[in-house]
């Protein structure tokens, strides 16, 4: 009788804890999808941090923050290589629909490109985590400097950083999760899309579509003052206007698609006018 009560309890358990693995699954895959957003969003604030303290503050002063302090004196060029992988990736996977980092199939990953995967996330979550509480305590942001992108700019962009993290999400993130909660490769819900969708159009009306825009007017500013415009500043500059490409690729193969669907129907309208004129002709 003992040992009945106690299979029960583990049966209900193991059936509790595979309840739990989807809600954690999910959960995992969008904030882990955030992390690219958030790249963008510390790379704005680094950008505006040196321009602050370069012409609007005092020289001597510095950051109370020593992570951000570490971040902003010295160039954060490993960040700035990750965040420009993926965009490059993202930008020929979208023109060749060949390129991947990982496998997106529901198949078993190959280990070798699992290790990558997961070096690769890791590696991004501590840059972006202590940068982002640095900035949270240096009081730094990417407001304040009087100038917007015209909408279709932000527009564009915000489609072709959306685009971004789907392929972030797919070609890394995603593996790593399942491999950690699963075991093995599952396919992509539609109910992930939708919370990744929710969660980046969130993160947008927060405050990112503002702050990002920091990286193109820095070099602007920089540019019309005379100024140097550094390494960094140019690699902000660049990954902006990449991941505009991005997102205009995304609307040229929308257009496309939405074309070639009006020319199926217009063609399937003209057969069968076609056919109903044969028959009353025969008629």
């Amino acid at each position: 009788m003992g040992w009945k009560i106690w299979q029960q309890g583990e049966k209900k358990q193991l059936s509790f804890a595979t309840a739990l693995k989807e809600p954690f699954h999910l959960l995992t895959i969008t904030l882990l999808s955030l992390l690219l957003p958030l790249s963008f969003l510390l790379l704005a604030r680094l950008t505006t941090a040196r321009y602050l303290f370069a012409f609007k503050a005092n020289p001597t002063s510095l950051p109370p923050s020593l992570i951000f302090s570490l971040f902003l004196y010295t160039n954060p060029t490993l960040l700035h290589v990750l965040v420009s992988l993926v965009c490059v990736a993202a930008l020929l996977q979208g023109l060749t629909g060949h390129v991947k980092l990982s496998s997106e199939s529901p198949e078993p990953v190959l280990r070798p490109r699992l290790y990558t995967a997961w070096i690769f996330l890791c590696t991004l979550q501590v840059c972006v985590g202590l940068g982002i509480e640095g900035s949270i305590d240096a009081g730094v942001d990417g407001f304040g400097f009087g100038y917007e992108r015209n909408l279709l700019s932000r527009i564009i962009f915000f489609l072709g950083l959306h685009e971004t993290m789907l392929y972030w999400s797919r070609t890394i993130v995603k593996p790593v999760v399942d491999d950690t909660v699963y075991g093995f490769a599952t396919e992509e819900r539609w109910v992930e899309r939708v919370a990744m969708a929710t969660s980046f159009g969130s993160l947008w009306w927060w405050g990112l579509r503002d702050e990002v825009e920091s990286l193109v007017v820095v070099a602007e500013a920089k540019k019309e003052l005379l100024t140097g415009v550094d390494v960094a500043d140019f690699v902000g500059w660049w990954l902006y206007y990449l991941t505009v490409t991005v997102g205009m690729v995304r609307v040229v193969k929308g257009l496309i698609w939405f074309g070639v669907i009006l020319l199926c129907k217009t063609r399937r309208i003209e057969g069968n006018a076609d056919d109903y004129r044969g028959n009353e002709e025969k008629v």
